[in-house]
């Protein structure tokens, strides 16, 4: 099978977009397969920068989108962000891009109790986007959510909102928030349905078409390994698996779908929001690779802290993730720097431990242990060959691969397209 999937192996905003968009060129098919627009892309083409949430980046590149039933899906989000890169010039109609029939969506009152929890959390706050991503998922697992299908059936919703509204409206309620009616609730979805409705597909019968046909179908990760709900650092996570095994079950495919899985990870490690940080720099240096790394998230706007590449979460996540080779992002960010630094492991209590704890006492408690490598003087921007690296580069990134135990088979040097060094083409692997 010629598919790939593209995962982040940090927590997020590792550069997936440039990534996924130059894998997406070669690609027939480009499928989202969890999340919610709680994530983004950053994708530069030409003079036009397109920032996307919830559309698969290969609609950019004109190539048929996917949106699979492993996302939650807001409907005013989805069409908002339509009609934003359809004023940029794309092409988004229910010929290009297709989404599941049993996606589930999310509603305002989602957004409502993301919110009013959180507040409620005070300093033990997740920092979730208040988006809603969070509820929407509880709806799922817990059996009362709203699909898509939903609102082809009258009948259906109306059951479904008294259903809602029992759970929702409680916990509002309880939280000193405001309730809603059913009938706000049911006019806003009445209003929504006919403009949705077009996209509906069976997507796993599509997929399962273009797999036949033998096309070439691009998986397109959000978040990342370390944000996943079972393999991250929880509960500072978001609330679906991020996993490149969770693209079969997110899409309507099989175990195998996942074909070869492209891990992205920068250069130095970065991460938005709350939750343990090991490697977290607080000085110059960290501010520098702040600055350097124009580290700020896609749809919250927020800095990101900044910190030293982490070796142990890295193979943490190609272990999990079932990564089958590394693409390294930014790494012209740490031209100029004297010396480097690389986490290899953690003390933890007077003990070293190689890998990271799950407990989040414990991993409040880490500190990291470095190696220290030789940085480089020259400029690595742009570079499209290994010829082009300076020496000590080359060996900052061959150390990468054997602390991390994954290839690198794809190295950024840029936030342009071209700008990339291929060491193997994940779809001929």
């Amino acid at each position: 099978m010629s598919n790939v999937t593209v995962i982040g192996t940090q927590w997020g905003d590792e550069g997936k977009g440039k990534i996924v968009d130059w894998l997406a060129s070669r690609a027939d098919v480009v499928v989202r397969f969890q999340g919610g627009h709680n994530a983004g892309h950053t994708l530069v083409v030409g003079d036009q920068v397109y920032k996307l949430s919830l559309l698969p980046s290969g609609l950019v590149r004109g190539k048929m989108g996917v949106i699979g039933n492993g996302v939650v899906v807001d409907p005013q989000a989805l069409l908002a962000e339509i009609g934003r890169v359809v004023a940029q010039g794309l092409n988004v109609s229910p010929d290009t891009l297709k989404v599941a029939e049993n996606v589930p969506l999310i509603l305002p009152l989602h957004g409502a109790l993301d919110r009013a929890r959180e507040a409620a959390r005070g300093d033990r706050k997740i920092g979730t986007t208040g988006r809603g991503i969070g509820p929407a998922y509880e709806d799922k697992v817990a059996r009362r959510a709203i699909r898509l299908c939903d609102l082809a059936e009258p009948e259906t919703l109306d059951w479904k909102i008294d259903e809602l509204l029992l759970h929702h409206n409680t916990l509002l309620a309880g939280l000193g928030a405001q309730t809603f009616e059913k009938a706000e609730v049911l006019a806003f979805l009445n209003d929504i349905a006919p403009k949705v409705l077009p996209y509906m597909t069976p997507v796993a019968d599509l997929l399962e078409a273009e797999r036949k046909a033998g096309k070439k179908i691009l998986f397109e990760g959000a978040q990342a390994v370390m944000l996943d709900v079972d393999h991250g650092t929880y509960p500072f996570v978001t609330s679906s698996n991020t996993v490149a095994s969770n693209a079969g079950t997110g899409s309507g495919m099989g175990p195998a779908a996942a074909g070869f899985v492209l891990g992205i990870a920068k250069a130095y490690t970065t991460r938005v929001g709350e939750g343990p940080f090991p490697s977290e720099l607080f000085d110059e240096t960290g501010r520098t690779l702040g600055e350097r790394g124009h580290e700020f998230g896609t749809v919250t706007g927020r800095p990101r802290r900044c910190g030293w590449f982490d070796a142990v979460l890295v193979r943490h996540a190609v272990q999990v993730g079932g990564v089958n080779g590394l693409a390294l992002t930014k790494l012209d960010v740490l031209d100029g720097l004297d010396e480097l630094r690389v986490c290899v492991g953690y003390e933890l209590d007077g003990e070293i431990i190689k890998r990271f704890p799950a407990g989040p006492a414990a991993q409040t408690r880490v500190k990291p242990v470095y190696e220290t490598l030789e940085g480089w003087g020259e400029s690595t921007k742009g570079a499209r060959s290994w010829a082009e690296l300076p020496a000590q580069a080359i060996k900052y990134v061959r150390r990468i691969e054997e602390l991390v135990e994954a290839p690198v088979t794809l190295l950024s040097t840029s936030p342009e397209r071209d700008d990339t060094i291929l060491m193997r083409d994940p779809f001929d692997a």
